[in-house]
């Protein structure tokens, strides 16, 4: 086996193929760990969890005698950068060793470009040389990286990429971002975060994150505003240029009125594309399309290619991409167990409050044209959020009416991620809420709203919806229209 990638969906595959007892190369131009770790999902969310706890001192830091936070761009780097090198560390003492631990030579890590030059070839250029390795498969998992708008003076200094922002060395006082999805709002909320930024949003819709329920977008929008962002709804950008060092960008409205604004620098979020470039020589004529590598369950159009993570047209998660990783080994040398099915991954949206999902939400539910039974519980009724003195988020699970089984949850809140992967070991399974309506869960925790929940949907909630009825309820949709539980 030769691995092309050493992000989170390579490693991943290499390490399933030694567990088969085959030899594997793993191959890596760049940083070890990818994007997953150096300029995406553990770099961002290690500045998403300092920025938390910057937010917090800043809001309670009076009442714990703490005065006078000056927070610096340097130093958060550093633990950042600290962070980054733990993990990348392990990694390599794990590949290190991995050959004498387990008393085998299957192993081999490459620095160096791969290109595929046949079915059972690679040729890896490194450091002025190269060489020819034969293999009987093939696992593409080369990641992608910030897409690039042509029209926009990208430097990568004043405007950026999120492969720019890791050099920043201090706090700007004003910035742009260019996007409103997930990515954008995560940044928005980590700028906000730290008090020492003006953050500008631009959003061409009427909300934020476009793709999630209304509720979940409002209590979003909310925290974002109260910690000063600004955002530009129905708005689109028709120009920006640097003058002087400086940003200046200009929006248009949908009303057709136009401003202009001024910021220190701009980060462009507007989504990733595919590393594919020359990687695959072009007389293996593999499938390939705007969005990626085209393929079947991780096998590419060419029969012993496979193509896992970002490189592929499916969900770009570091989770996603290791399972894929790792299916694409068990397709080649075994027989996977289960099935690669995406109906049931587990999301967390970094923002402030956090987001956590699993399965549909509702705006999903009604375009599959589904009927279905929904219950919502604020924070402000679970004890724990009580105990951490942020109550801001709510609960939200969802049912099929015909047969009470889980078509999904999104958690908006502090913890909110803490008992997903339950919801969706049941949503994979295709079973209903009433078990996890009896478990004996910890108290005090937040997973006690989500039991709450599905006691409200099995009428036996020990809060009453129609008593708080301003924290909480239980209704049911059926042909487009909602109607009240009793409860």
């Amino acid at each position: 086996m030769i691995v092309i990638g050493a992000g989170p969906a390579g490693y991943a595959a290499a390490m399933r193929s030694i567990d088969f007892k085959k030899r594997v190369a793993l191959i890596e131009k760049n940083k070890l760990g990818g994007a997953g770790i150096h300029n995406g999902a553990l770099w961002s969310k290690t500045l998403w969890e300092i920025s938390t706890a910057a937010s917090m001192l800043r809001a309670r830091g009076s009442g714990l005698n703490g005065h006078d936070l000056n927070f610096q761009m340097k130093q958060v780097n550093e633990e950042v950068n600290t962070a980054l090198r733990g993990r990348v560390n392990q990694l390599k003492d794990h590949m290190d060793q991995i050959n004498t631990v387990l008393d085998d030579d299957l192993f081999e890590y490459i620095e160096g470009s791969a290109k595929v030059v046949s079915k059972n070839s690679v040729v890896v250029e490194c450091k002025g040389s190269s060489k020819e390795l034969e293999t009987d498969y093939i696992i593409l998992a080369t990641g992608s990286r910030p897409r690039k708008l042509p029209q926009l003076p990208i430097d990568e200094e004043i405007v950026m990429t999120s492969d720019g922002l890791s050099s920043m060395n201090k706090f700007p006082e004003s910035i742009v971002i260019l996007g409103a999805g997930v990515i954008g709002c995560e940044f928005a909320t980590i700028f906000s975060g730290f008090g020492k930024t003006k953050v500008h949003l631009i959003d061409k819709g009427d909300r934020i994150l476009p793709f999630e329920d209304e509720d979940v977008v409002e209590v979003v929008e909310k925290s974002l505003e109260k910690r000063g962002v600004l955002i530009h709804r129905n708005s689109r950008l028709t120009d920006m240029k640097v003058i002087a060092g400086n940003v200046q960008y200009n929006l248009e409205y949908s009303n057709g009125t136009t401003e202009v604004f001024d910021v220190e620098r701009a980060l462009i979020s507007v989504g990733r594309v595919p590393n594919y470039e020359n990687l695959i020589d072009e007389s293996l004529c593999l499938e390939v399309n705007k969005r990626g590598i085209v393929d079947e369950l991780t096998q590419t159009s060419v029969s012993n290619i496979y193509a896992v993570g970002d490189i592929t047209a499916d969900i770009s998660l570091v989770n996603v991409g290791e399972l894929e990783g790792r299916y694409a080994v068990e397709r080649i040398f075994g027989e996977p167990s289960r099935s690669l099915i995406y109906e049931n991954i587990s999301t967390i949206m970094f923002l402030a409050p956090e987001v956590s999902g699993v399965g549909m939400n509702e705006l999903q539910a009604q375009a599959a044209g589904l009927d279905y039974r929904v219950a919502s519980l604020d924070y402000s009724c679970i004890p724990r959020a009580v105990a951490m003195r942020n109550t801001e988020g709510f609960i939200k699970i969802m049912i099929s009416e015909d047969d009470n089984k889980i078509l999904g949850m999104r958690v908006v809140g502090q913890h909110s991620s803490s008992a997903i992967q339950a919801i969706a070991l049941l949503i994979s399974d295709g079973r209903g809420v009433e078990e996890l309506a009896e478990l004996i869960h910890p108290h005090p925790s937040i997973i006690e709203g989500i039991q709450e929940c599905c006691r409200m949907l099995l009428n036996k909630s020990i809060m009453k919806p129609r008593v708080l009825s301003g924290a909480m309820y239980c209704r049911a949709y059926r042909n487009g229209i909602y109607t009240e539980m009793v409860n």
